[in-house]
């Protein structure tokens, strides 16, 4: 048996992890996008490094993009077999891929007016919305914590991962010439004591580990509560500055955080009376389908939707209709504040509201997640004075703001906390996956320190031969 890393290998985007038996059989673990890399993005994202028609099945950790955008590709290519998920990452796909797919064949349309007229030959799209269509065809929902036999030989089940809304770690049981080996793949790691969502769960003894990685030399915690580091950051640009707050936030997680922070607020009476716009047709999308499963609540939510039916909704929040309503409001220089798409502002709307914005010292543009450090939100977030948009330069002279603690990666005490249910000593091989090299390189010092002897960062298409 073997592991292929053909994804997220020393970079935080792109997981794809393929397990090979000795059979022949192929088990995919995730199949993402790689973004936010620069030049290199389209080369990775068009070539896996494997054949899809070899691939016989696939289980899906969680709905992010850089976990399932390249699905439909894989379909589109060959692949035939069963996608494998829990129920909220079905639904949460269904409108990812569907939008992403859709922005694949915009872009391409765009490029090639320009390429046709220069002569030159003209694009294809990534797949299309018919080819995100197939490919959801073939997911099959399991619940967490239900064992499902693939096939004899090999069987799994998923736990709670508390990252976003359906998120799993995969736990394989492989039974191949006698013996039995034990694979858990972490998926992406939330918080413990998430704002929104449970505690990871705990999970059986594994003889190899594949674990996320992104925030392994980082602590969350240099920052007081979400909702007042929030409302100091409201008051000073909004009230006192009287400019605009603008946050890149993911449309999946960290939008509807914000929306349950500023809601929180209100409840307390200290909401400030400004315009709260959401303007992502996709974040719309998704928190109708977070709405729809409570079941994933943790028990503060669920005490506060004893006295607000609704946390995701307050006075003042308006979901942005149309692109028409999105330009009008960036020639609108009142105080509010825009929360909008992408989480690393490197494409949607949010790189228009960063154009209008970044110039006026009154804006501030906050920084609610993760950014790859090649991406808009990662070179504005390393202090850049000039940055690129859409081809032009623009002067950093808004403030730039962080709330580290509101990323749904765990920090290295989530992720040690993570592993506590394991022996160390029965870990023949933990592999760090989803992180920065040097980042990782910490981690595994840290991991070493807590007993894990062996541990492994692989690089891009690495074979790993398991005993």
């Amino acid at each position: 048996m073997e592991i292929i890393f053909h994804g997220a290998a020393r970079n935080v985007t792109g997981s794809k992890h393929l397990i090979k038996l000795d059979n022949g059989t192929s088990i995919l673990l995730d199949c993402g996008m790689f973004q936010g890399l620069g030049e290199d993005t389209d080369g990775l994202n068009e070539h896996f490094g494997f054949n899809p028609l070899k691939v016989d099945y696939l289980i899906l950790s969680h709905a992010h993009i850089d976990h399932c955008g390249l699905i439909p590709r894989l379909v589109a290519e060959g692949f035939k077999g069963t996608i494998f998920c829990t129920p909220a990452t079905m639904d949460l796909a269904r409108i990812l891929l569907m939008d992403s797919a859709h922005i694949q064949m915009q872009d391409v349309e765009y490029s090639n007016k320009h390429r046709e007229r220069k002569g030159l030959p003209l694009l294809e799209p990534l797949y299309t919305d018919e080819q995100a269509m197939e490919a959801l065809r073939l997911f099959k929902i399991v619940e967490y914590g239900e064992h499902y036999a693939i096939t004899p030989e090999i069987k799994f089940h998923l736990t709670d991962a508390g990252h976003i809304l359906g998120s799993a770690a995969v736990h394989l049981v492989i039974n191949e010439n006698g013996k039995e080996t034990r694979i858990t793949f972490s998926g992406d790691v939330g918080r413990y004591g998430d704002l929104l969502l449970k505690n990871p769960q705990r999970f059986p003894q594994a003889d190899y580990i594949l674990m996320e990685s992104t925030y392994g030399d980082s602590l969350h915690k240099d920052i007081g509560p979400i909702e007042d580091a929030l409302l100091d950051i409201i008051k000073q640009t909004c009230l006192v500055k009287k400019g605009k707050l603008i946050i890149p936030a993911f449309s999946v997680g960290r939008t509807q955080e914000l929306l349950y922070a500023l809601n929180g607020l209100e409840l307390k009476g200290v909401l400030p009376d400004v315009p709260y716009y959401v303007d992502s047709p996709l974040s719309e999308k998704a928190t109708q389908v977070i709405k729809s499963h409570p079941e994933v609540y943790n028990n503060g939510v669920k005490e506060v939707m004893k006295i607000d039916a609704d946390p995701f909704a307050f006075k003042g929040l308006s979901f942005v209709p149309s692109t028409e309503a999105s330009i009008a409001l960036n020639k609108d220089d009142r105080p509010c504040v825009v929360i909008s798409a992408s989480g690393m502002a490197e494409a949607g709307r949010i790189k228009h509201h960063i154009k209008y914005a970044i110039e006026n010292p009154k804006n501030t543009i906050l920084m609610v997640g993760y950014c790859e450090p090649n991406s808009l939100g990662g070179r504005l977030l390393r202090g850049e004075k000039v940055v690129h948009i859409f081809g032009d330069e623009y002067d950093v002279k808004a403030e730039v703001a962080e709330i580290r603690s509101m990323s749904a990666h765990g920090d290295y005490e989530d992720l040690l906390h993570f592993l506590k249910c394991q022996d160390p000593t029965k870990v023949r091989t933990l592999f760090l996956v989803h992180g920065e090299y040097e980042v990782q390189q910490h981690f595994a010092e840290r991991l070493k320190a807590n007993g894990f002897a062996h541990v492994e960062i692989p690089h891009q298409h690495q074979k790993v031969v398991l005993e």
